[in-house]
């Protein structure tokens, strides 16, 4: 490289040589802290999306209120109720990850075009996906079906 840029060997060099094991280390640790941003943004909306779905039961489980107190007073058993209010949740957890996971397909076809470079999910990220909105579902539905579930049948039924 000395005699490209015609220098003698008293002068210093004009160039600097990079190793490409500096730079892949850079663009290595560049895409580590994207990936944990990445986890805190994810774990900050499930957070806040258990909290929407807690609201949204309590809401339904206000709204059938009599219906719950006419289950429990023709034999509805307290674990009916609460399975009920769970499978509800988690149900709606499923919808709004499927419709979240289509959202990122799309997303990820748009990138792999406009860069030029194939961005893909994993169907073990998918089913991951899918598993953890199950999860936020049961949890953020727990409370409600369980107040559902404990509900006195003869209030329930006057309100």
């Amino acid at each position: 490289v000395r005699a490209i840029h015609k220098l003698t060997p008293t002068k210093e060099n004009d160039f600097t040589l990079n190793d490409i094991n500096d730079f892949s280390d850079s663009i290595s640790s560049a895409f580590v802290s994207l990936n944990i941003g990445g986890w805190a943004i994810a774990a900050l909306s499930l957070i806040v999306g258990m909290f929407g779905v807690a609201n949204i039961m309590f809401v339904s489980v206000r709204e059938r209120t009599s219906q719950i107190g006419l289950k429990k007073a023709i034999g509805a058993k307290k674990r009916v109720i609460l399975a009920e209010f769970l499978l509800e949740s988690a149900f709606l957890c499923i919808i709004g990850g499927l419709i979240g996971l289509l959202l990122v397909f799309g997303l990820t076809q748009l990138l792999t075009k406009a860069l030029d470079f194939p961005v893909y999910i994993s169907t073990t990220n998918m089913a991951l996906a899918i598993f953890i909105c199950i999860f936020v579902g049961i949890v953020a539905g727990y409370i409600p079906a369980r107040q559902a579930a404990r509900m006195d049948p003869v209030v329930a039924i006057r309100s």
